[in-house]
């Protein structure tokens, strides 16, 4: 025993002393270990790669470029777009840069979808079918009806459609506009509507408003629930904050960047519903609609005009792979429903169509082209969809399937395919959460640590910062971004004081973004690169629930609203227990709110009669004002536009606990 304990402390002091030899050596291997914060070139494993891709694709195919070109009329010499005030709302010729062969720090394949998605102008697609693209994220379309402009999808803002509008009218002749319609219901796609049309037309019946089955809805609802923390993501998505250069924004990969002025929308005054189709005479045309819920949006059409044999094919088929889940945050789409309308297209319209347009990039034209355009399209969808399903019943994850899964050559290598938006990986992903969720199976991922304990733990076991540091820088020169990049940020949840951490972070996603081919993941990298060496800087932030979005807002929906506001989880909250009465004369409305349990329930159409805590009297346009910032409660119950019957007090006091978010918070530091 005695000499078992003699052995064993001589072998512990052994130990000890090596592992002090080895942190020692460490520190100082580190110490040698040079940070910085500055933007880098490509290094040799980014080169290789890019190169491959060049060897890979068939970039001698000019068809793109040709389709992208044809038909133009004119553009806008300034190459911007200004409000009233005088300020750039949109410049296209900030992308002036993008031209010749692709730099070492880019994917030459998103330079080359970006240089097409450049090309901006207003553009002849076909007798009585004009466009205007490269003026916004989107396209606003223009046809010819009889008496005047049909105008589809009236881009960002107001000043950029009306500068469309102002440019074909222009080259074309004045024209009044006499219908207007929306593909759906995200913002790119209605949000210019007042800079086309003037509201009491559309209210008045004077112009026509076609739009799809909930888009209304739908779009106030993206944009009001979930649009403080999906504005914040879209910084990083669209690179709002980065500069536009060869090392930093190139595009987004659907269109170059989104335009900054006001955006608004307008309820549809003709709803479309039918999944099999309706024929409704446009301003003379013929347009036969396909309601297409479930994909590319929640609320969503594409519709055929059938004396032109043309195609609108909404944003359900773009140059590009789109997104099955978007990196800002939305519901995830079904690419099973997604492919089977284009293939209800195909069998609709198929034999017919000789020109096809959508709502981003450039239109295909010829009968032949235009479905194997479609067909590739729809093996797309419908490969990631399947696939993914059958190797998640043989009990794969979606990590390991995104690593498994590669399209079949004659997919992958179409360009229209490519991941300049949406990409195979996060797709895959995607498809595993719409039928399985966020959990892949595994124990351990049920409930794992949070990011800050996590990384405290990971560093800890793999012998401190310095260690973690050291072997990173070892990871990064050999070209192992993705490692360096999870391992990386471990030790930054755990130290985020620490700035060599930081800095090779930003390093290794710098590299990634130069790598890859999408252009949301090239700006997710980007600033993430750009907040990692500099910071969150506090800017105005973007405006996601602007006045049409608040007056939108069914009073179902405003009170959901307030609930999810309600900060539940505070020990005073969950004492509360309150019964308050809405009245909203203006508009002749009234609803309710249960307060017990940390919970509000809202009720509409419905008021409680027993153990009334208050009864709140307001006009909806004074509730408006509340959200718009225009006024506070308190001060509107100060000048008697808020009437509060029965406990004031305890009204007051609820409101106390009614959130307010912070923009501008942290992504890739705790």
């Amino acid at each position: 025993m005695k000499s078992t304990a003699i052995t064993l402390g001589v072998a512990t002091a052994l130990f000890f002393t090596a592992c002090n030899t080895t942190k020692t050596d460490v520190k100082k291997e580190v110490l040698q270990i040079k940070t910085d914060k500055t933007q880098k070139e490509s290094t040799s494993f980014t080169k290789k790669k890019n190169d491959a891709l060049k060897s890979y694709l068939p970039f001698e195919d000019r068809t793109d470029f040709e389709n992208a070109n044809k038909g133009f009329i004119a553009t806008l010499d300034s190459g911007e777009i200004k409000d009233e005030n005088g300020e750039v709302v949109y410049s296209m010729k900030q992308f002036d840069f993008i031209k010749d062969e692709a730099p070492s720090t880019t994917n030459p394949s998103l330079w080359r979808q970006s240089k097409l998605n450049s090309i901006n102008g207003l553009f002849k697609v076909t007798d009585r079918v004009y466009q205007v693209r490269g003026f916004d994220l989107s396209n606003i379309s223009f046809i010819e009806g009889d008496t005047g402009w049909i105008v589809i999808d009236p881009l960002v803002s107001a000043e950029t459609a009306k500068a469309s509008l102002d440019l074909i009218n222009k080259e074309l002749g004045f024209r009044p506009v006499s219908a207007i319609i929306f593909t759906h219901s995200h913002i790119d796609h209605f949000g210019g509507i007042r800079g086309v049309v003037d509201v009491a037309d559309i209210e008045s019946g004077k112009v026509k408003l076609y739009g799809p089955k909930g888009l209304f809805d739908d779009a106030v609802n993206e944009n009001i629930m979930a649009g403080n923390a999906m504005g914040r993501r879209s910084t990083y998505m669209y690179g709002n904050l980065l500069k536009k250069d060869a090392k930093g924004m190139i595009g987004s990969g659907l269109g170059q960047t989104l335009s900054t002025g006001k955006a608004g929308i307008i309820d549809p005054t003709i709803i479309i519903s039918s999944e099999t189709g309706i024929t409704k005479v446009v301003d003379g045309l013929n347009v036969e609609f396909v309601y297409t819920p479930e994909a590319e949006a929640p609320s969503e059409m594409i519709f055929y005009f059938t004396d032109l044999k043309t195609f609108c094919q909404a944003e359900i088929i773009t140059h590009n792979f789109h997104n099955l889940y978007t990196l800002r945050g939305a519901k995830v789409r079904n690419g099973q429903k997604w492919s089977s309308y284009i293939d209800l297209a195909l069998v609709k319209w198929g034999d017919d169509m000789e020109v096809s347009f959508g709502s981003h990039h450039w239109p295909t034209w010829g009968n032949k082209e235009i479905t194997k355009f479609l067909e590739k399209a729809r093996g797309l969808y419908r490969f990631t969809h399947d696939q993914t399903l059958r190797l998640a019943n043989h009990g794969y994850t979606p990590k390991e399937i995104s690593e498994m899964l590669k399209l079949p050559e004659s997919l992958d290598k179409t360009f229209a395919n490519r991941d300049y938006y949406g990409t195979m990986s996060h797709n895959i992903k995607a498809e595993y959460e719409l039928y399985f969720g966020w959990f892949d199976g595994n124990p351990a991922n049920l409930n794992p640590l949070p990011p800050v304990e996590s990384g405290k733990k990971y560093v800890e076991f793999m012998g401190g910062a310095d260690a973690v540091l050291l072997n990173a820088k070892k990871s990064y020169d050999k070209g192992e971004y993705r490692w360096v990049g999870e391992v990386l940020n471990k030790l930054v949840f755990a130290e985020p004081k620490n700035q060599d951490a930081k800095n090779l972070l930003a390093d290794a996603y710098e590299q990634l973004a130069y790598q890859t081919e999408s252009g949301a993941w090239r700006n997710y990298y980007l600033t993430a690169v750009k907040e990692l060496r500099t910071g969150v800087k506090v800017l105005p932030s973007t405006d996601m629930s602007g006045p049409d979005m608040v007056r939108g807002m069914s009073l179902d929906l405003y009170l959901n609203y307030i609930a999810m506001r309600f900060i539940g989880t505070d020990k005073e909250a969950q004492e509360m227990k309150y019964n308050f009465n809405i009245i909203l004369p203006d508009v002749a409305e009234r609803g309710s709110l249960i307060i017990e349990d940390g919970v509000v329930t809202p009720r509409v159409d419905s008021l409680i009669s027993e153990d009334v805590t208050a009864t709140i009297t307001l006009n909806r346009s004074d509730l408006d004002k509340t959200s718009l910032g225009e006024a506070t409660f308190e001060e509107l119950m100060k000048s008697g536009a808020i009437k509060v019957s029965g406990d004031k007090e305890a009204f007051n006091k609820f409101l106390t606990k009614i959130d307010k978010f912070k923009f501008w918070f942290n992504i890739v530091e705790p």
